[in-house]
């Protein structure tokens, strides 16, 4: 059989050409088949794509009844103009008739594009009937594509600190109060007419806010994102040419340290201390005139730069801002000059500047207070009713110099005031928001530069309306922002259990909150980006929300982590690091299932998507770490780390108490290894590279079972859950032992009245084991429990998004998605949709749901990159409907669970002979059949 690369198991996922008439009639010749959604580098429209290759992406819109759709080729046509395009005029580039049901192309070599241009581009489908369809045209701005292209240079407001020698994140230096009130930066340029466009790139370090005229070029937050500012910062570009004038303009920005540069003072919580300098602007800003000639604003010497009224902000500590030093109309042009003074030219940066692909993060929703308590006198909680990550706002009226204290807090302590134990925050460490009163009438305060996980906001200072005191601030209003990445949301997930829909819930919101630019363990605690997650939890993120950018974004990260030796930390970025105090690494620092994600993070973003690059680009950086794992091996066995981390045991919560570290440390290595080799077909490496891969992990494989593995018993190390689930589901149990070993599992899983005593790793591969090999059974009553810690049991105990202890331990963080591992049941398994693109080809799309315990109907929507797919199915009266939606140009396998397939029926005829059914046949599951694309109802007995 010959090899299949990628591009053959995508193009036979969407179906060969003509190939997809339906056993039960011929296609339509009028299929309406035509591109839509483009994108560009995975965006919408962007605005600041920093690559000459940039991947073109689209779907195929076609109307869902029509079965069997398929393309037969594509073409791309890059151009300088609208009005080239609309003459079909490729100038930039032109992919030329590409044969084929693909929904990306990409140029073969760089393109030439200029920077802080506009150019549009459009998609050509051929159908299986040779009619051709052009899709409506597109747009993308360029960035900066080039170092040399930059003209302008960093500056910044003050000079650098002088800092000891220190481990990275634990610099003992503590800030002098006041010196960190953070700088506002200014530009005053003249224009004698309004140029016909204007782009600016800009990276603030550690972030920014641009003005131009007093009007935000943006309404996202913490830009530009997170990253080893000693090897990458990131920019990003606006279009603002709607925000000139004739005449004088102002150029205004404000600066925040962010995770660039993390103060420390006394009295405030900080995860870590550490700075790579003082805050820092790089921007540019280009004016093209239709005369030809171009202008350029940049950051130099003669900006302007002074203190504003944000007198201390930290990631972690909070944010105070004293409004009696705000300089009103200070980004207009005609501001005041007193008290300003020349900007300072920074130092060299190391980082290579790249553009932010991540999507922006923004406000998406407003959470009003259900209740306003007043524990103790003058003190009010107010209750925002749900657990989130984002930021108060504050609308307040009172006297000038007066201060308005705010307290977040996921909890209540007995007393009812805010506990920030969740936080590992309290008395001499806390978060808090100060804000000092100009008495200008209605003042708004809301942080710039810091965000936080809270459901409470604590108020001193101010009370509610009526309930004011003589000289006391009026609370007019406070209520908070949830803030987060601006990933689309491309999965839907329904159920007649209610339990299942919120327990979806929980895992989804912990999700969302821990999205930014990095996938962060908790939005208040830590915000780092634990590296588990991105792996462990890939389906959890996957399902939910379309990461592409964020997981090619996070390669980058770790790459730029990884040791010399080759050894990957456990965050990526790592602003802290673990060590012990003669230099060792902590378990925290180096452990095999952290580091790992170097290779099954990359992994799992192709196998949702379909697209290699996040593999390419880490690629060396695997072997450097399974290099690194054999130096530290011996006979094959890894035995370093953390383990299952928060497995439920008889001691505290931490490091694995029921399996050996050995392993799942060895586990995890087996399963990089084979994932590795995997990784090297899809990508067309040599062969021997696969080969030496596999070579590897079958010697761990013999080890692991050497060590671990009773054949008598059919149990792994000491028969738990974790230490049960693993080698069942990565395929490294003795050939014919499957089932005994399932077994195993099974009684391990009823040893505990059903519980979850697996932990942040363990968890996932209990999920795959069981549904793998057909127990979905044990799962839905593992996901029913109630009463001892699980899912259940924290809603019981009132959360509003997954903890980060199955028991819902207040003193632990309770917003933190590192046990979200059920969501993949519920979509995969119970709904019963799956895309996967290293499955076979006419698996990549597979509807399968199983139904289960009392649930009678689930459903859930996936828009995949190759379009939506649904599954949505109920049960009644002895007999199962299913619905089913594949999109244009693909195929899917799909299982409808009956007793009896020959009687199985889709719109009522005969299923296997039903229009767009290629082929069908019993299993033991039911009635396995592969469709072409389009809306199908089957029905059968249960």
């Amino acid at each position: 059989m010959a090899r299949l690369n990628r591009r053959t198991v995508v193009g036979l996922a969407l179906g060969a050409a003509g190939a997809g008439l339906a056993a039960g009639g011929a296609m339509a010749r009028d299929t309406g088949l035509a591109a839509a959604d483009l994108r560009v580098e995975w965006l919408t429209q962007p605005v600041g794509i920093d690559t000459r290759r940039p991947r073109f992406r689209w779907l195929l819109g076609v109307d869902k009844t029509r079965r069997g759709v398929s393309a037969a080729g594509a073409r791309v046509i890059v151009a300088s103009s609208p009005e080239r395009l609309a003459a079909r005029q490729g100038d930039v580039w032109d992919s030329g008739p590409r044969k084929g049901g693909r929904l990306t192309l990409a140029p073969d070599k760089d393109l030439i594009l200029m920077f802080h241009t506009p150019y549009w581009w459009a998609v050509e489908i051929v159908d299986a009937d040779g009619a051709r369809r052009w899709s409506p045209a597109a747009r993308f701005v360029t960035g900066i594509l080039d170092a040399s292209e930059w003209r302008a240079r960093w500056i910044m407001a003050r000079p650098e600190k002088v800092r000891g020698n220190h481990v990275r994140g634990v610099d003992k230096t503590l800030a002098d109060p006041a010196d960190t009130a953070l700088p506002l930066l200014r530009k005053r340029f003249d224009l004698q007419g309004l140029p016909a466009r204007a782009v600016v790139s800009v990276s603030g370090l550690g972030h920014f806010e641009l003005t131009v005229n007093g009007k935000p070029v943006t309404e996202s937050v913490f830009n530009p994102g997170w990253t080893a500012y000693d090897r990458t910062a990131l920019y990003t570009t606006y279009e603002v040419g709607d925000l000139l004038r004739p005449g004088a303009n102002m150029l205004g920005v404000m600066l925040g340290g962010g995770m660039y540069d993390v103060e420390k003072i006394p009295g405030r919580k900080s995860k870590f201390v550490d700075s790579y300098g003082r805050p820092k602007l790089l921007l540019q800003l280009s004016l093209y005139y239709t005369d030809g000639h171009v202008k350029h604003v940049v950051s130099d010497a003669d900006w302007q730069v002074t203190e504003g009224p944000i007198v201390f902000a930290s990631m972690f500590g909070g944010e105070d801002v004293d409004a009696r030093r705000e300089r009103v109309g200070w980004n207009l042009a005609g501001a005041d000059e007193a008290g300003w003074r020349p900007a300072l030219a920074a130092p060299p940066q190391k980082a290579r500047l790249k553009a932010q692909g991540v999507p922006p993060i923004v406000a998406h929703r407003r959470f009003q207070p259900v209740a306003i308590t007043e524990p103790k006198p003058g003190v009010f909680v107010y209750d925002l009713g749900e657990n989130f990550s984002g930021r108060p706002d504050l609308v307040v009226r009172g006297p000038a110099g007066a201060k308005v204290t705010l307290t977040p807090a996921e909890v209540l302590g007995e007393d009812g005031l805010a506990w920030q134990r969740s936080f590992n925050a309290g008395p001499d460490r806390w978060v808090l928001y100060n804000f000092t009163l100009a008495g200008q009438g209605d003042e708004r305060f809301t942080p710039r530069f810091n965000y936080h996980g809270f459901r409470y906001l604590q108020v001193e200072g101010a009370a509610p309306a009526g309930r004011v005191g003589v000289g006391v601030p009026e609370v007019v209003s406070l209520t908070g922002e949830f803030l987060h990445a601006d990933l689309p949301q491309v999965g839907i997930f329904d159920c007649d259990d209610p339990l299942f829909v919120r327990i979806h819930g929980l895992i989804e919101r912990a999700v969302v909150s821990n999205a930014f630019s990095v996938l962060t363990d908790c939005p208040h605690r830590e915000k780092l980006g634990w590296l588990e997650q991105t792996h462990l939890n890939a389906a959890t993120i996957l399902y939910n929300r379309d990461a592409a950018t964020l997981y090619e974004k996070m390669i980058g990260d770790i790459v730029d982590t990884q040791q010399t030796d080759g050894m990957v930390p456990g965050i990526a970025p790592e602003y802290v690091a673990f060590l012990e105090p003669d230099g060792r690494d902590q378990d925290a620092r180096n452990s095999p299932e952290w580091g790992a994600a170097v290779v099954l993070s990359p992994w799992a973003a192709y196998r949702a998507y379909g697209d290699p690059k996040a593999m390419a680009d880490g690629y060396p950086a695997m072997w450097r770490y399974v290099d690194y794992l054999a130096s530290r091996a011996d006979g094959h066995i890894v035995d370093f780390g953390l383990g299952d981390w928060y497995d439920v045991g008889p001691g505290k919560l931490g490091a694995s108490q029921l399996t050996s570290r050995a392993l799942t440390g060895t586990a995890t290595y087996y399963q990089a290894l084979d994932a590795l080799g995997r990784v090297a077909r899809v990508l067309g490496r040599p062969a021997d590279e696969a080969l030496e891969a596999r070579r590897r992990a079958e010697a761990v494989k013999a080890a692991f079972n050497r060590r671990f593995f009773d054949p008598t018993a059919g149990t792994y190390d000491r028969g738990s859950q974790t230490a049960t689930a693993m080698p069942l589901a990565l395929g490294m149990v003795p050939p014919g032992r499957e089932g005994q070993v399932l077994d195993a599992l099974v009684r391990a899983v009823r040893a505990s009245n059903d519980g979850v005593t697996a932990g942040d790793v363990g968890f996932h591969y209990v999920v795959r084991a069981l549904t793998e090999h057909g127990r979905d059974d044990v799962l839905f009553d593992m996901m029913s429990v109630k009463d001892r810690p699980s899912y259940g049991y924290q809603l019981a105990r009132g959360a509003t998004a997954l903890a980060e202890a199955w028991n819902a331990d207040p003193t632990k963080s309770l917003n933190h998605f590192m046990l979200g591992h059920g969501e993949g049941w519920l979509f995969g398994a119970l709904a019963g949709v799956t895309v996967d693109f290293a499955a076979e080809p006419n698996r990549v799309i597979t509807v399968a749901p199983k139904p289960v315990g009392t649930v009678n109907g689930a459903s859930a929507t996936y828009r995949s990159t190759l379009g939506e797919v649904k599954s949505a199915w109920r049960r009644e009266g002895g007999v199962i409907a299913l619905d089913v939606d594949v999109p244009a140009g693909a195929r899917a396998t799909v299982l409808l669970p009956t007793s009896r397939p020959d009687k199985a029926l889709e719109a009522g005829r005969p299923a296997a002979k039903s229009q767009g059914v290629i082929a069908a046949r019993s299993v033991k599951q039911g009635l396995e059949m592969i469709v072409g694309s389009g809306a199908y109802r089957f029905s059968a007995s249960v």
